[in-house]
């Protein structure tokens, strides 16, 4: 098993031992309800970008496929199924933009793990949201966060180049639903997709990693008003 597959694995083992303390200390639900706060907070912060043609399904990809309030579960287990059979069929970039999406996802949901648990059962809205932000005292966490935004779009960027990509992708999606991995298959070519048409991906990620640099910053600084939109 090469070292790509291997984080892959260790990644996915990650959050489904979070799942499982989440599930058993009840804290799931208010996880869900923090994942959807925040989408619709990423909607709003990025509607110009979202009602460009353009950058449309790359916004959809980041916020339904990596933030959402999704049960990822099964795509999780359809990946650790098949991790060792990946690396030999994927190229290595292919291999390496899907174990920094994981780690995203990973990283993700510890720091909504946090906020929930720092909620303590309040609902959220964008003073409670911030409160449970700065209390969670994780900022090096969060900076790591956009670090791994950054990385994957130009990750997929570099992916979507490759010759012959698109035609890998279209020829494995019935072996990928006879396998029992559409899932899978169906997460990676979403986000091919969404990233072929976006040209320059600078003028998709930059933005966004600017202003979500921005918005931690003047979350953690208490002397600054509350930077979050209504939503």
């Amino acid at each position: 098993m090469t070292d790509t597959s291997k984080k892959i694995i260790r990644h996915l083992h990650g959050v489904m031992t979070m799942q499982e303390i989440a599930q058993k200390g009840k804290l799931l639900t208010a996880i869900r309800e923090v994942q959807a706060w925040q989408c619709k907070r990423l909607m709003v912060s990025h509607a110009k970008m979202y009602e460009q043609a353009r950058f449309k399904p790359a916004v959809e990809f980041f916020v339904n496929e990596l933030y959402g309030p999704k049960d990822f579960s099964q795509r999780d287990q359809d990946i650790a199924k098949v991790v060792p059979k990946m690396a030999k069929l994927l190229p290595d970039k292919a291999l390496h933009s899907l174990a920094n999406a994981i780690h995203l996802n990973a990283l993700s949901f510890e720091c909504d793990f946090d906020l929930a648990k720092q909620l303590d059962g309040r609902s959220v809205d964008r003073d409670s949201y911030r409160r449970a932000y700065v209390a969670s005292a994780n900022q090096t966490a969060r900076a790591k966060q956009i670090t791994f935004i950054r990385q994957l779009g130009e990750d997929l960027a570099e992916v979507v180049k490759m010759r012959g990509i698109s035609t890998l992708l279209m020829l494995s999606r019935k072996p990928a639903k006879l396998a029992g991995v559409l899932v899978l298959h169906e997460f990676i070519e979403t986000g091919f997709k969404a990233f072929k048409q976006l040209g320059d991906v600078d003028d998709f990620v930059v933005p966004i990693v600017n202003y979500e640099q921005q918005l931690m910053l003047q979350l953690f600084d208490l002397s600054q008003d509350n930077p979050l939109p209504d939503v």
